[in-house]
C-alpha cells in the first residue's frame, strides 16, 4: 500500500493541469451547493443533474485521450467492485425498508420504542443506539440501513423534523465507523501508519468520545421539554421481529448483504403470517428497489467523475501541494488532517482517501516526529468528518433516499462531525494526548 502511494508521489503535476483536473468537483459544488444556497432551497437543483453536468465536464477536460478512452476511464471507475457492492446494499436496503414498512414492522418497532423510552430520551437514545451499533458492526452504512427507516417513522410519529432525526443516525453511525476495530477505515489507517488497532483506538478516544458526549448533551437539552406522546396500541408486537433480526445480525458482525437478506426473508414470513400475500410483498419489494433508482444513478455518476479526476492527476496535485507546505509538528498534523479531508472530498469515500494518502502521510509523520498512533487517528477522524458532511457520500445518500428528503437536508443538524472536527483542531493545537507527543 505504501509503495504504491510513494510511487505516485514521484510524479509531479503542474498547477494548471492539477486545477483543471479538480475542476469537475468545483463545477458540481457550484451547481448543487451554491445554487441551492442562493435559492435557499436544496430541492430545486437535483443532485443527479449537477453530477451529470460535472461528469460531462470531467470527460471534456480529460485531455490527451480519445473520447472512447475517456468514457472507458469513467466507466471503469463507476463499475468498480466497491461501487457495485454498494449498489447491492442499496437494492436490498430499499426492498427491506419498504416491505417492513408496508407489513407494519416499522410502526410496531416505533410504537415499542416510544413506549419504552420517555419522550425526552428518544433522540439521545437513537443517537446512542447508532453509536453502539456502528461500533459493533464497524460500518456506517450498516447502521444507516438498520436505523434510518426507524428514525423517519419516529420523526413522523412525534411530528418532528425528518432531516434532524436522520442527522442523529448519521452522526452516531460515523462515531463507530471512526472507532470500531473492524471498521475498514481503522484497518486502512493502522496498516498505512504501522500501528496496532488497540493503540489507535486509545488515541482516537481522546477526540471521538468527547465529541460524542457533547453531541449527546446537546440532544438531551434539545429534548428536555418534549411533550408526551399519545399512542394507539393497535400494532402486533411480533412484527418487531424483522428489525430485531436485522439489529442482532448486524451487531454480530455478519456481512450487511446477509443481514438485509435475512431481514427481507423474515419480513416476508411475518407478512405471510399476518395475511399479506406473497405477490403483494413482492410488489412492495419491487417498489422499494425502484425507489433506489435515483440513488444508484447518483452513485455511478459520482464514482465515474471522481475516477477521471484521479486519472487526470487531481488527487496527486493535492498530495504534492499540501505536503510541501509544512512547518513544525503542529503544521504537519494539520496538513495530515487537511490532506485526507480534501482527498475525501474528491473521492467521496473515507477508506479510499486514507489508502490514497497513507504512504505520504507516513513519510510526513516520520519526518516530523508524529507518533503513528496519532497520525492514524488523525487520518481516520478527519476523513470521517468530511464523509459525514458531504451530501454525495454513500451514507448520506442512502439515509436521505430511505427518508425521501434532499441529501443536503440533514446538514444543519450534523452536530457530531462538527464536534469531532473541533476536537481534532484542539488536539493539534494543544498536542494531546501528551503521551503521543
Amino acid at each position: 500500500m505504501n509503495e504504491i502511494s510513494d510511487r505516485n508521489t514521484d510524479r509531479r503535476v503542474a498547477p494548471g493541469r492539477g486545477w483543471l483536473a479538480l475542476s469537475p468537483v468545483i463545477v458540481f459544488l457550484l451547481l448543487y451547493v451554491a445554487v441551492s444556497v442562493i435559492l435557499n432551497d436544496f430541492y430545486k437543483m437535483p443532485i443527479a443533474v449537477a453530477l451529470v453536468a460535472a461528469s460531462v465536464w470531467a470527460v471534456i477536460i480529460y485531455r490527451g485521450h480519445p473520447l472512447a478512452a475517456r468514457i472507458e476511464t469513467f466507466s471503469r471507475a463507476a463499475g468498480h467492485f466497491n461501487i457495485l457492492y454498494m449498489i447491492w446494499v442499496f437494492i436490498l436496503a430499499g426492498a427491506f425498508a419498504t416491505v417492513a414498512k408496508e407489513i407494519g414492522a416499522v410502526d410496531a418497532t416505533v410504537s415499542l420504542t416510544l413506549r419504552v423510552c420517555p419522550p425526552q430520551f428518544v433522540v439521545p437514545t437513537l443517537f446512542f443506539a447508532a453509536c453502539f451499533i456502528s461500533l459493533s458492526v464497524g460500518t456506517s452504512v450498516g447502521t444507516v440501513v438498520a436505523l434510518a427507516p426507524l428514525a423517519v417513522e419516529i420523526a413522523q410519529t412525534v411530528d418532528g423534523s425528518v432531516a434532524f432525526y436522520v442527522a442523529v443516525v448519521l452522526g452516531g453511525a460515523f462515531f463507530g465507523d471512526n472507532l470500531s476495530f473492524i471498521s475498514d477505515t481503522t484497518i486502512a489507517a493502522t496498516r498505512s501508519q504501522g500501528c496496532g488497532m488497540a493503540d489507535k483506538f486509545k488515541a482516537n478516544l481522546w477526540t471521538a468520545l468527547p465529541a460524542a458526549l457533547v453531541t449527546l448533551a446537546i440532544y438531551m437539552v434539545m429534548s428536555k421539554d418534549s411533550p408526551a406522546i399519545d399512542l394507539v396500541n393497535d400494532s402486533n408486537p411480533w412484527l418487531v421481529l424483522p428489525y430485531l433480526i436485522v439489529l442482532a445480525t448486524a451487531i454480530a458482525g455478519i456481512n450487511v448483504t446477509v443481514v438485509l437478506s435475512l431481514g427481507i426473508l423474515s419480513a416476508f414470513v411475518m407478512g405471510a403470517v399476518n395475511g399479506f400475500s406473497i405477490m403483494d410483498m413482492a410488489g412492495y419489494a419491487g417498489a422499494g428497489i425502484d425507489g433506489m433508482g435515483d440513488l444508484i444513478i447518483v452513485t455511478l455518476l459520482a464514482a465515474g467523475m471522481l475516477g477521471i479526476i484521479k486519472a487526470a492527476g487531481g488527487i496527486q496535485f493535492l498530495l504534492q501541494g499540501l505536503s510541501s507546505r509544512i512547518h513544525g509538528k503542529r503544521g504537519a498534523q494539520a496538513i495530515l488532517a487537511l490532506l485526507v479531508g480534501l482527498v475525501n472530498l474528491c473521492t467521496a469515500n473515507n477508506t479510499v482517501a486514507i489508502i490514497t494518502v497513507g504512504g505520504i502521510a507516513r513519510d510526513i509523520a516520520e519526518r516530523y516526529g508524529i507518533d503513528p498512533r496519532k497520525s492514524a487517528s488523525l487520518l481516520d477522524s478527519a476523513s470521517c468528518v468530511v464523509q459525514c458532511l458531504i451530501p454525495y457520500g454513500a451514507q448520506t445518500l442512502l439515509a436521505t433516499s430511505l427518508a425521501g428528503i434532499s441529501p443536503a437536508s440533514p446538514f444543519p443538524y450534523l452536530y457530531y462531525p462538527w464536534a469531532l472536527a473541533a476536537m481534532i483542531v484542539l488536539s493539534i493545537i494543544f498536542l494531546f494526548p501528551r503521551r503521543l507527543n
